[in-house]
């Protein structure tokens, strides 16, 4: 299948929400008792463009695209670790101990954060094909809010968990703060979601289905 220019367009903004929001998380905000990690500004945007990818590619091209963010995300860390080991300049020795602090990363992280948006994004996208099917293309935000409710839950749920259980931090508390902030942010942001899926229906002319008795895909024409 060609991939237009649009879905390389889209693609490469949810790959660098996913990685832009990883590195910036190390920071944790608290915000009225609340305490969530700043990661949270943009990472929201990845569901958002995955729902859309979802809604007018279809399941498998959103797949694709989830495991290239995957990849792209292990490059990242990869490269982030490879710079915190090379020996720093006499000059910038100083720097190192923050450097180290701000970017590094223990394993445990590293694997709640990789096992977290797999699950949430796979489940995302699944759960919006089927409830397209179901409701034959109707009532979009039902979709992209019912499926960010289950994907971004279990995203929270897993990364809070593996990251932190067992250390004495509290855990219902960052696990719910994360999930509502997120379903907020995927709520708030409907009217951008069907303003993008709308644009890209229309210039694409394709709009898949991938469940349900009207399944069928509607390729652009050539």
């Amino acid at each position: 299948m060609r991939y237009s220019q649009r879905f390389v367009v889209v693609a490469a903004f949810f790959v660098t929400a996913l990685v832009v929001s990883n590195i910036i998380a190390v920071k944790l905000v608290e915000v009225s008792g609340r305490v969530f990690p700043a990661g949270l500004v943009i990472f929201p945007l990845a569901y958002l463009l995955g729902d859309v990818l979802t809604e007018v590619y279809g399941i498998r091209a959103a797949r694709r695209v989830i495991w290239l963010g995957f990849a792209c995300n292990l490059l990242a860390l990869g490269a982030i670790q490879a710079a915190i080991h090379l020996p720093a300049a006499d000059f910038w020795e100083e720097n190192q101990g923050a450097y180290d602090q701000i970017l590094g990363t223990t394993w445990r992280l590293f694997v709640a954060s990789l096992a977290a948006y797999v699950v949430g994004e796979l489940a995302n996208a699944y759960i919006l094909a089927f409830m397209k099917g179901a409701t034959r293309g109707r009532f979009l935000w039902t979709r992209t809010i019912g499926s960010t409710i289950v994907g971004e839950g279990l995203d929270s749920a897993i990364f809070i968990t593996i990251a932190f259980a067992g250390t004495g931090a509290a855990l219902a508390n960052p696990i719910v703060t994360t999930w509502l902030i997120k379903v907020g942010w995927e709520t708030a942001a409907t009217p951008l979601t069907y303003a993008i899926v709308n644009y890209l229906k229309r210039t694409e002319g394709m709009d898949v289905y991938d469940f349900g008795a009207s399944a069928t895909a509607k390729r652009p024409a050539r």
